[in-house]
C-alpha cells in the first residue's frame, strides 16, 4: 500500500451528479496527485461548486465515489482537507482580530476557546507573514478590505498543514495585487507540502502558469487534460454540442458562444501549458 506521503490525495471513480431528470456530469474518474494543481472551470450550474462539497461529505454523489487521503468519504469532517470557499466580505462590526482568524484555522476543531498552544503562536505568526498581514495582525477582521480578508482565508485554510486543498472561486472580485498574492500562497503550499489542489474558478488567468490540468465541465459532460488540450475551438465546441469558438486577442484566450454561459476569457500561452 503506497504511504500517505506519495498516494494521491484524492481520487474520484465512476462518478455522477444529477439534479432531478438533468445530468451535470457522470463517468467522472478523476485522480489529483501530489503536488499536482487542477483548475475547475465551466459555466454556473455545472456542478463544480457542488463537487467540491461531495468531497467534503457535505452533498453526495448521484454515483461513484470519493477517496480522500486514503480514506473514502462518507461525512463531513477531514481534518486533512483545506477548504477555502467563496469570498464572502465579513460585516464591518465583526470584532474578531486578523490573527484570531488565522488560529481558528489550527485549533477551531477544538471545544473552548482559541487560546494558541506552545508553538502554535509562531505558526500563526508565519501564515500572517506569508499571506503579507503581519501589519495588520491585531486589527479587527471587519475594518480590512476584501482583498484582505481574502489572504486571510487562505492562510487559515493552510493552517492545518492539509495535503488537500479545495478553493472555490477565491480571485473573485479581487484586485490584481491580491489574486498574485493569493496565487502565490496556494502554490507555494501544493510546492513545500506536495500538496494536491482543486481550483474552481470562472478566469483561468491568473493561474494558468501554475495550472497542470483543467477539468473543463459543461452540459452534462466534461473534458480532463492540459490547458493546452482543454481550451481548444474544436474540444470545447464537442463539449457543448455547439460551435464555441477560441480566440486570441491581447495575449488572453477567449472563448465565445459557450451555451449556457457567459463569455469566459482564457489567458493562453503554450510554453506553461
Amino acid at each position: 500500500m503506497e504511504s500517505e506521503q506519495t498516494a494521491a490525495p484524492l481520487v474520484i471513480e465512476d462518478a455522477a451528479l444529477r439534479r432531478g431528470a438533468r445530468t451535470l456530469w457522470e463517468g467522472l474518474d478523476l485522480v489529483v496527485e501530489p503536488g499536482e494543481l487542477i483548475a475547475v472551470l465551466g459555466p454556473s450550474g455545472s456542478g463544480k461548486t457542488t463537487m467540491l462539497r461531495a468531497i467534503l461529505g457535505l452533498d453526495r454523489l448521484s454515483a461513484g465515489r470519493i477517496t480522500v487521503l486514503g480514506e473514502t468519504v462518507h461525512r463531513a469532517g477531514n481534518r486533512r482537507v483545506g477548504y477555502i470557499p467563496q469570498q464572502r466580505p465579513l460585516p464591518r462590526d465583526t470584532s474578531m482580530r486578523a490573527r484570531d482568524l488565522v488560529q481558528l484555522g489550527v485549533d477551531g476543531h477544538r471545544f473552548g476557546l482559541p487560546f494558541p498552544r506552545r508553538g502554535e503562536r509562531a505558526g500563526v505568526d508565519a501564515l500572517l507573514s506569508d499571506a503579507e498581514a503581519s501589519e495588520f495582525a491585531d486589527r479587527p477582521v471587519g475594518l480590512l478590505s476584501g482583498g484582505e480578508q481574502q489572504r486571510l482565508r487562505v492562510a487559515q485554510a493552510l493552517a492545518d498543514d492539509p495535503k488537500l486543498l479545495l478553493a472555490d472561486e477565491p480571485l473573485t472580485s479581487l484586485d490584481l495585487a491580491n489574486q498574485e498574492a493569493v496565487v502565490r500562497m496556494i502554490d507555494r503550499h501544493r510546492r513545500t507540502h506536495r500538496a494536491g489542489v482543486l481550483l474552481v474558478t470562472h478566469d483561468i488567468n491568473p493561474v494558468l502558469e501554475k495550472v497542470d490540468r483543467i477539468l473543463y465541465l459543461a452540459k452534462g459532460r466534461f473534458s480532463l487534460g492540459r490547458p493546452r488540450d482543454v481550451l481548444r475551438a474544436d474540444v470545447l465546441s464537442d463539449l457543448y454540442g455547439a460551435d464555441v469558438f477560441v480566440r486570441h486577442a491581447g495575449g488572453r484566450l477567449v472563448v465565445v458562444g459557450a451555451p449556457d454561459a457567459e463569455e469566459t476569457h482564457h489567458h493562453h500561452e503554450d510554453e506553461h501549458a
